[in-house]
């Protein structure tokens, strides 16, 4: 099983980039921010629960997190493995992804940190916000976002490193060279 983490400040291109690898590679997809946006479109509890969190630019609570990861991990069938995009994002749900991997005979191949200055990355989510109407891509929800992803989010790269799993990969520039970089990574690694 191939099972990639992408790792990157919000608006890195973890989900331009995901689909990419999804397709090269023929694994499933999950994004917790899609999972999350779903719930919220439903109107059911989980999402709403989500959406005053969001709205705030905080984390979904771990506990909350790995219970919904659990449950797309077990409705997988005859996978080739998985891209976990939007998660983990702190070290518990770090330490918590392996845990569940390793009860499952696996483990994360390879995290691939998308790394792009912060200007770009705010002109990069405004953009978005305009063209797709996403409400947290305003300018002070990304302000909130960046921040919790600095102090929460950030210090996974160490932690994948001690692991042996992480990769950099210049996130600036054209989409197929950096695809072209996550490539090589990952084949490096399997």
């Amino acid at each position: 099983m191939l099972n990639i983490v992408i790792f990157g400040a919000p608006g890195s291109g973890k989900g331009t980039q995901s689909e990419r690898i999804v397709e090269k590679y023929g694994l499933d997809h999950i994004s917790t921010g899609d999972v999350l946006r779903s719930e919220i479109a439903a109107g059911s509890e989980l999402g709403m629960v989500a959406k005053g969190l969001i709205d705030n630019g905080q984390l979904i609570p771990d506990e909350l997190m790995i219970e919904i990861l659990a449950a797309k991990l077990d409705k997988l069938v005859d996978s080739k493995g998985v891209i976990f995009d939007g998660f983990p994002r702190t070290i518990a749900q770090a330490e918590a992804l392996k845990a569940l991997l390793n009860s499952r005979g696996q483990d994360v191949t390879a995290m691939i940190e998308l790394d792009v200055p912060e200007d770009e990355l705010m002109d990069r989510l405004l953009k978005r916000g305009q063209l797709s109407g996403r409400a947290d891509d305003n300018e002070e929800t990304i302000k909130k976002r960046l921040v919790v992803y600095n102090e929460q989010t950030s210090p996974l790269k160490e932690w994948y490193k001690n692991d042996g799993k992480h990769c950099y990969i210049n996130g600036s520039g054209e989409l197929d060279r950096i695809f072209a970089d996550i490539v090589a990574a990952i084949d490096s690694r399997i």
